[in-house]
Order: C-alpha cells, then structure tokens, then sequence
C-alpha cells in the first residue's frame, strides 16, 4: 500500500523537491502552503501553518481522504537576518511563530492519527545553524536549534506508539530562501559594516551550496528508512561541521564561527 506523506512547505524549495521524490517512490503526496501550488500527481492543501485552525480543517481534509497519515515532513519556514539588538520583537517572533510553532501545529494535529493507526514518522527540518549558531541570524539559528530540541523530546514521548521523530540538518541550499530572508541593516554604522558582510558572505554561500533535489531526496530516503536516528546532517562536509561541533571547546568553536561570520 502507496504511504501517505503529508509536506508543509511543499510549493517551492527544499519542500517541493521532497514531494518530487516521494512521488518518484511512490507515495501518495500532500502538500501544504499558503499559496496555491500545481504539481502532477501531488494534491495541495491551502493552509497557513501559523493557525491552528487552518492545520486542523486541512488534516482533516486529507484524512477524510486517506484514512491515515504514515509521514509527516515539516518544511515550512523562512529566515531573517540582522543584529539582535535592532531586530523588532515582531519580526523575531514571527520568525519562531513560522519556523517552530507552525511545526508543533502541524505535529499536533498528526500525532492523534499516527497514535491511532499505530505508527507514523515525522521528519522535521532543521539546519546546521542549529549547533552553530550564526552571527546576525540569531532568530533563524535559535528556532531551528529549538526543532532540534523539540524533535528529540517528542521522539521518546511517542516511540511507545510505534511512531519516530527525526531531524534533518541541511546546509547552504541554492533555492529562493536567500531572496525572501527579510534583511534589516538597522545599526550597521554602529557595528561598522559588520552586518551586511556576514549576510553577503551567507548568502553568497546559500548561491554556491547544494540543490534542493539532494536535500528532497535525503529526506525522502530517511522518511522510508525502517529505522532513524533522531538527527541527521545533509553532506559530508556539514557532517565534519557537525563532528567539530562535538569535539571542539565551546569557546574555540565559537571564535571560528565568529571568524567566519562576524568580522
């Protein structure tokens, strides 16, 4: 029997490429967005992840269609950039109430019918900015460290229930993430160029990295997988950052970051 995935984020980037390749494996794919999407032989449901009610009514929909729901793949997010002392309180927000609550809604609103069915998996993106925490995108890394936290937990909440919960860690991504980043250079007189150099040599990093197909198909492969770890990174090379992560002093690896990212 074809599973059921269900993809938040599915109209563009790292969320569309994994609903090509469920597809390609033969799955039945949901996708869900605000904006309306087309994609052959994946159905759409409109939904903004940020309301509750909206997830809900769009879980139900796919359900009343289903009957289940075997995978659940959290992608939706976006990412802003700028000092933390001159970022507004709305903006960093926003970036938690998308990147991390919209996750918990869609969890939410799963998790019954997986606990129901007697299985499931839940695969939720995060980023390597979660164990290294990027200068002048501080909100972004902290909403994404905190999936990483939030995954961990949930997965020994539910494993009773038969249903795994996952991270995957991609790195730089060519998608049109880098042009939707709100940017704010508030304060950049005051941090002496700072802020634009570390979002220029970020975003000219995200123009050079991987496509999102390889990501899309990580994901799809590690959703299929009997059984997960609770983290994973997407490349070798992130995996050595990763790695490092672990080895190095706190303080050592923070200087290079800094070094990197905020001169």
């Amino acid at each position: 029997m074809a599973k059921v995935v269900l993809i938040t984020g599915g109209s563009s980037g790292i969320g569309f490429a994994a609903a090509q390749a469920f597809q390609k494996a033969g799955c039945r794919v949901y996708t869900m967005s605000r904006r309306s999407a087309e994609t052959p032989s994946v159905l759409h449901l409109r939904a903004d992840v940020t309301k509750e009610a909206d997830v809900k009514k769009a879980v139900a929909e796919l359900y009343a269609h289903e009957g289940r729901v075997d995978i659940l793949v959290n992608c939706a997010g976006f990412g802003i950039s700028g000092a933390t002392e001159f970022t507004a309180s709305e903006d960093a927000k926003k970036q938690f109430d998308v990147n991390f609550f919209g996750m918990v809604n869609v969890c939410k609103a799963v998790l019954p019918l997986m606990r129901a069915q007697g299985s499931g998996r839940i695969v939720n993106v995060s980023s390597v900015a979660a164990p290294v925490a990027i200068p002048f995108q501080t909100f972004y890394s902290a909403s994404k460290a905190a999936i990483n936290s939030y995954t961990f937990a949930l997965a020994n909440e539910v494993r009773p229930f038969r249903i795994s919960v996952t991270a995957v860690q991609p790195g730089d991504i060519h998608t049109a993430f880098t042009a939707a980043r709100k940017k704010t250079f508030c304060g950049d007189d005051v941090y002496e160029g700072r802020i634009a150099r570390s979002v220029a040599r970020m975003e000219r990093d995200e123009k050079n990295g991987m496509p999102p197909a390889r990501v899309g198909d990580f994901i799809c492969k590690i959703a299929l997988k009997q059984r997960v770890k609770p983290l994973y990174t997407v490349g070798f090379s992130y995996r050595c950052v990763c790695l490092l992560c672990k080895v190095l002093p706190c303080g050592v690896l923070n200087r290079l970051v800094g070094r990197l990212y905020a001169k």
